[in-house]
């Protein structure tokens, strides 16, 4: 196979997470959570693998035609951000006033922050919380904690996207990788199980993801505070 094909099969894989995204969506649609949560957990797991396949495979060089930036951007925001904010609002998790406020500043704020220059810092982490709406918003599926405490967690990670604070991408992130990609493939296999066994009570799944969420979401934070923003 030429460089080129491969270069290009990496583009079309990515290109597969619209379509696990329009799954998610039929299914939220239905109020089919378990199914929703289902797709969006493989989705994450195709944006997992697509890019170091693409910089293995070199796409920008061998597949130029293609923006795969603006491609896994595109996907991201559907499954991290437009799909969990719909499925937030139409659970009745959030009553009355609170879903509205809730769609509306995540959608609104991740729009901007997916498109302002400044997203990753020298050493490939994230500046301000990079959206993943999806790992906060499954853990309140799963959870399910009062409504202030949702709009609580809401309003921070809103606001957290600008902010200059850290957080760590567990696979190009180098320091402390070797416990970044092992929490963040159990983080994956948690949401799964969650998901499979449509969030039900007193599973070992929710408390993996929440201890999971909680490390990935503090690491990036850790590390600024011991060895700096850049460090």
């Amino acid at each position: 196979m030429s460089p080129q094909s491969k270069a290009l099969g990496v583009h079309l894989l990515t290109a597969t997470g619209a379509v696990f995204a329009m799954l998610a969506m039929l299914a939220a649609a239905d109020e089919r959570w378990d199914m929703m949560w289902f797709w969006l957990v493989v989705a994450f797991v195709v944006d997992g693998i697509d890019g170091p396949l693409a910089r293995r495979f070199e796409v920008r060089r061998h597949a130029p035609q293609i923006d795969g930036v603006l491609l896994d951007l595109t996907i991201d925001y559907l499954t991290y951000v437009f799909i969990p904010a719909f499925a937030l609002f139409s659970s009745g998790l959030l009553p009355g006033w609170t879903g509205w406020l809730s769609i509306i500043a995540i959608t609104f704020a991740s729009v901007v922050y997916f498109v302002r220059d400044g997203m990753k810092t020298r050493d490939k982490s994230f500046s301000g919380f990079p959206g993943c709406w999806n790992m906060v918003v499954i853990v309140i599926f799963a959870t399910e904690p009062n409504f202030w405490l949702i709009l609580a967690l809401v309003a921070f990670f809103s606001v957290a996207m600008f902010l200059p604070l850290k957080f760590i991408h567990p696979i190009r992130t180098a320091r402390w990788k070797a416990v970044n990609l092992p929490v963040a493939l159990a983080w994956t296999i948690f949401a799964g199980w969650a998901a499979w066994i449509d969030f039900a009570a007193g599973s070992w799944a929710h408390w993996g993801l929440v201890l999971t969420s909680l490390y990935l979401v503090s690491a990036g934070i850790a590390q600024q505070l011991i060895h700096g923003r850049e460090g």
